[in-house]
């Protein structure tokens, strides 16, 4: 993916054609996708459907190339061609797609697949014309130059160094287990490619691709949103239909995976692997063959849930494993049935091939029952509709369907299919195709030795791409100008007060059946008492583990079989209880909510089982750079304040918590009083209120007055510091600093600072760290903005050879950012882009959920969500100057780098002489000197 959380002849007129409405009826309360249809001479096939309730379009290309369909010796070709179709064509600079997206309260990005690539954009409504334009370009008149190439092929390498090399099972996921799965088809290389294949393409291969590839007979054009179709039809004959179908045939993959003849089991090794993995794969259809959907079912009823097999089993009861895997990875050609396991701490690849297998035998040989098939059947339906909440996730659905399936309809007759999937199919399809006989076993251990950097790359500095030397020159045809805007219209949030002191938040967003409820406590991790950090995230995730009425099994069975989630987890300000359910099912899940929070058990045996749950996960953490980093981030930045710690705890401090101190934590903090409870979706203010009366109006305010919350610290003095992380294939760079509240009148002038640093693609971080040097897959900035003290940090990925240059190369952007005034274009690009995602935040259910808990815990009054862009559109550029000054302090920042400290701490320790290292495995998070005792420096 492209973004940082990023792989003719004219027509008749479109009137004239033949309009294909989709076939066949879908599953009950999920609504159709009602898309349109026409194919133009030159082969390109539009896909559409008008959405009137936002104020939005999204413009999707998809190209039926992929990583299967990769070069010879040039694995990884199609997803670096991706990422070089962002750079110049004739008419368009390089970057310039972040122009007419971001720059506008948009966004784009890519994906490539081992079957397909597609390219999406959001944008405001009014914007459509300017992006088909744009599409155009990119599909008929791509340029780049080998400046160009040579920089975002670096950004690719990357991009592979974060999701493989720097990942602990990414080296597993990527390279082994296709590479043991498949024997002759393509599908056995990874779509992100090898360091060495990346380094052997060259700019002759790059146009070559485009030709073969990129053309319009290859493609699909996905618009859907607020516009005239009419007016659609009439922009896309203008702007495609002069687009040439070349005469050659486009080549396809016509290899033929052989059957297997035996089991084969294999072992594969990583620097950092902190639990063992085992994975088994086993042959599997296409996704349009039919046996798909019985496959799709079989794979939910072992591992989607934690009422799935693989979870109760393997995870819950037995405790064998930290995490389960499982997966039908349906494709163009056959492909994979997936079911593994990371493994506990202590439990052997042994122990986690046996169980495995014994699941698997279970599903062959004894048909599942009625609640397991109709569980699994619901939570596909709520995934379904999940889906359809936004107008980019309806046109990933065509996409989807179109290029793996062939045919568009199957979007919404596949939910017909699913539902007629039987018992009797689960255990036929299991027994075809679940064969152990046929089965591939991958184990994934730790090397023995350390490895070397698999970069491989001697540590020189970057030079920064000219800007002359970009893909196209200054335009040669301007874009289309934008129409009329089109005005968003968010939902009103309705409150009541209950007499116990409850607090309630309805909002209506949507008649799709999909309803997200949350209970929120305004305390958090800052309340944490002193010695026992992650107490109250500990106390939180307790909750769904059993009640006096229920166990942790039932709860998730009984909130699954309504097609619903649960979960819950704890900031430094608040706790929280998540549920998402099928609106008609509410009245069920709701009082079961209601016992989770109030009626906890607190089992002993669940305290025993999450806490080694949890040390598992921080172990995993341990070996991953990023997150290593941001366990520092808080005690570095706060030292021993309420915000000093991880919200989630440490192993000292997870080993420390007993069920007294537990009781006494939800005693203390779980009260109607200081609790909020939010609704939102397909629900009117009367209905939530009276379903919240009936579940939480008889919960009793305790006689004793609230307690304050913790006050803030002094922050501490910055620092610098480098975990050392032998074997890591990345350096993650870190730069933090205390930050205003959310109540602070400067907010908004605060936010638009952070985005001009680092709130995006175009951003001045991304653009010298990655678009201008390539040195990271992408660099950003944000700003935690908390009830008593904010956060602020800047953060960037890279080879551990760079990692003092983006270090140094951060630290001016932050020095410089308020040095000048700042450019009227710049600073509406960046409030734009604030705007634009705080409005697609606020467009599902759970987000807007998310957004009114925020306010009602941090005491921001509900009108926010109507007044958030207005507040931030008065903000002025001499205001975002003065919050720049404030926000990205130099005297108060702190750097923090996680990497293999052998390939960068020389070089940084010149500049830094009081710099500290700390070994990974010796980093406390609890204390504020990290564990590295007085000597933990600060900046100079």
């Amino acid at each position: 993916m492209r973004l940082m959380s990023r792989t003719l002849c004219a027509c008749a007129s479109w009137l004239a054609l033949s309009l294909a409405a989709p076939a066949g009826a879908t599953e009950p309360g999920v609504p159709p996708i009602p898309y349109q249809t026409r194919t133009l001479v030159n082969g390109l096939t539009l896909y559409w459907a008008v959405d009137k309730a936002t104020p939005n379009v999204t413009v999707q290309v998809w190209y039926d190339v992929g990583g299967k369909d990769d070069p010879t010796q040039r694995s990884g070709f199609a997803h670096l061609f991706e990422h070089l179709m962002f750079k110049g064509t004739r008419d368009m600079p390089a970057e310039y797609m972040d122009r007419l997206t971001e720059d506008v309260g948009g966004f784009n990005n890519a994906s490539t697949y081992p079957d397909f690539t597609n390219y999406y954009e959001v944008i405001p409504a009014n914007h459509l014309q300017r992006l088909l334009w744009a599409e155009a370009e990119r599909m008929g008149t791509l340029v780049v130059d080998q400046a160009n190439f040579a920089s975002e092929r670096s950004v690719v390498k990357e991009e592979l160094r974060l999701r493989v090399l720097a990942s602990p099972y990414g080296r597993l996921f990527n390279y082994d287990l296709p590479q043991a799965s498949f024997s002759v088809h393509p599908y056995q290389r990874a779509p992100i490619g090898s360091i060495a294949d990346l380094n052997a393409a060259t700019l002759t291969d790059v146009r070559a691709f485009h030709a073969t590839y990129y053309r319009p007979d290859n493609a699909v054009l996905l618009v859907v949103g607020n516009f005239e179709p009419a007016q659609l039809n009439a922009w896309v004959d203008q702007y495609f239909s002069g687009l040439a179908r070349p005469a050659i045939p486009i080549p396809r993959v016509t290899a033929v995976e052989p059957p297997r003849t035996g089991a084969k089991d294999v072992t594969t090794y990583g620097p950092n692997v902190p639990l063992p993995a085992v994975i088994m794969t086993f042959p599997a259809p296409a996704a349009a063959d039919p046996d798909a959907p019985a496959l799709q079912v079989a794979s939910a009823i072992l591992s989607s849930g934690k009422s799935s097999r693989l979870y109760h089993d393997l995870v819950y009861q037995q405790q064998l494993a930290a995490d389960m895997v499982g997966e039908f990875d349906a494709r163009q050609q056959p492909g994979l049935f997936i079911a593994g396991a990371i493994l506990a701490s202590g439990k052997t690849p042994d122990q986690g091939e046996a169980a495995l297998l014994d699941e698997l035998k279970r599903l062959r040989e004894t048909p599942v029952s009625a609640a397991e098939l109709a569980r699994a059947r619901n939570q596909l339906r709520a995934s379904a509709l999940g889906e359809r909440e936004t107008i980019e996730g309806r046109a990933f659905e065509l996409g989807r369907a179109i290029l793996l399936e062939g045919d568009a309809a199957r979007a919404n007759t596949d939910l017909d299919r699913l539902a007629q999937v039987s018992a009797a199919d689960v255990q036929r399809v299991a027994i075809k195709y679940l064969d152990p006989a046929k089965r591939v076993t991958v184990r994934y251990l730790q090397q023995t030795a350390t490895a070397p950097d698999v970069a491989g790359e001697p540590a020189v500095k970057s030079a920064a791409t000219p800007a002359e030397s970009g893909a196209a020159k200054p335009t040669q045809a301007a874009p289309p100008p934008p129409g009329a805007p089109v005005a968003a219209v968010l939902p009103k949030a309705a409150e009541r007060t209950l007499p116990n002191g409850l607090r309630v938040i309805v909002a209506k967003t949507s008649d799709l059946p999909l309803v997200s409820a949350e209970v929120l406590i305004r305390r958090g991790a800052a309340s944490d008492p002193a010695g026992l950090a992650g107490l109250t995230a500990f106390t939180a995730d307790l909750l769904p583990q059993g009640t006096t009425h229920r166990s942790a099994s039932e709860i998730a069975e009984e909130i699954e079989a309504l097609g619903g989630s649960i979960s819950s987890s704890a900031g430094y300000d608040a706790s929280a209880v998540s549920l998402t359910v099928l609106a008609d099912q509410l009245p069920k899940a709701l009082p079961i909510l209601a016992e989770v929070v109030r009626q906890p058990a607190f089992a002993q045996d669940e305290i025993d089982r999450l806490r080694q749950q949890d040390l598992d996960a921080i172990t995993v953490g341990r070996k991953e750079p990023g997150a290593l980093a941001g366990m520092a981030v808080p005690a570095v930045v706060f030292g021993a304040g309420p915000y000093g710690h991880p919200s989630d705890g440490t192993e000292q401090s997870l080993k420390r918590i007993d069920r007294a101190a537990i009781t006494r934590q939800y005693q203390a903090l779980y009260r109607p009083d200081d609790a909020v409870v939010v609704l939102t979706g397909d629900i009117t203010p009367e209905q939530g209120f009276a379903l919240v009366q009936s579940a939480f109006g008889d919960w009793r305010r305790p006689a004793a007055p609230l307690t304050p919350a913790p006050a803030a610290r002094a922050p501490s003095g910055p620092k610098v510091v480098v975990i050392d992380l032998p074997g890591t294939g990345q350096a993650a760079v870190t730069l933090a600093a205390p930050s205003l509240r959310r109540s602070n009148p400067d907010y908004y002038a605060a936010a638009t600072a952070s985005a001009v640093l680092g709130g995006g693609y175009s951003a001045r971080l991304n653009e010298e760290v990655r678009v201008k040097r390539g040195l990271s897959y992408g660099a950003s900035s944000a700003l935690d903005a908390r009830r008593e003290a904010g956060l602020f940090t800047a953060r960037a990925q890279t080879k551990n050879q760079s990692a003092d240059e983006v270090a140094g190369l951060m630290l001016n952007l932050e020095k410089n950012l308020g040095a000048a005034p700042l450019p009227e274009e710049e600073l509406a690009a960046r409030k734009a882009s604030l705007v634009g995602g705080y409005g697609r935040s606020a467009a599902t259910s759970a987000g807007l959920a998310e957004v009114l808990g925020r306010y009602a815990t941090l005491g921001v009054d509900l009108s926010e969500v109507q007044s958030f862009t207005g507040k931030l559109e008065q903000v002025t550029a001499a205001a975002t100057r003065r919050a720049a000054h404030e926000l990205a302090d130099p005297a108060r920042t702190s750097l923090i780098i996680a990497g293999d400290a052998k390939l960068f701490a020389a070089e940084l320790k010149k500049r830094y002489p009081n710099l500290v290292v700390i070994p990974a495995a010796k980093l406390d998070p609890s204390r504020p000197d990290l564990g590295a005792g007085p000597g933990l420096g600060s900046p100079k």
